[in-house]
């Protein structure tokens, strides 16, 4: 995948995606968001230490991209055949984040599901 696709992967996220809960979402579509919301957020944060603005950026960050990541968490559990309610688990510390991190990385279920079509279909 090359940057423009990448880009373009994480700008129809937050545009076209950005208040959907509903539907899946591939392991490929999940981890290049987050691929790119890191980098971005290293970026911020190298700008604020520069600027001396505390968190203020990669707070804007955080909270501009808060609908979008948890839509995009949710269609992705979706895709494993879970209810997005699971990211509730994420509230136990440790144990729930690696257990949320456990289902982000397992394959898709095949064919249609409860939540819709196979998006890899």
């Amino acid at each position: 995948m090359d940057f423009n696709q990448l880009w373009q992967n994480f700008a129809d996220i937050v545009t076209k995606h950005y208040f959907d809960f509903e539907g899946r979402a591939r392991r490929q579509q999940f981890w290049w968001f987050v691929l790119v919301y890191f980098i971005i957020a290293i970026v911020l944060g190298v700008i604020q230490t520069i600027l001396h603005v505390g968190n203020l950026l990669t707070g804007l960050l955080a909270l501009a991209l808060l609908l979008p990541n948890l839509g995009l968490a949710a269609r992705r559990l979706h895709d494993i055949d879970r209810s997005g309610w699971w990211l509730l688990i994420g509230l136990i510390p440790i144990v729930g984040w690696i257990l949320l991190i456990y289902w982000y990385v397992q394959p898709g279920t095949t064919g249609a599901n409860q939540f819709g079509a196979d998006p890899k279909a």
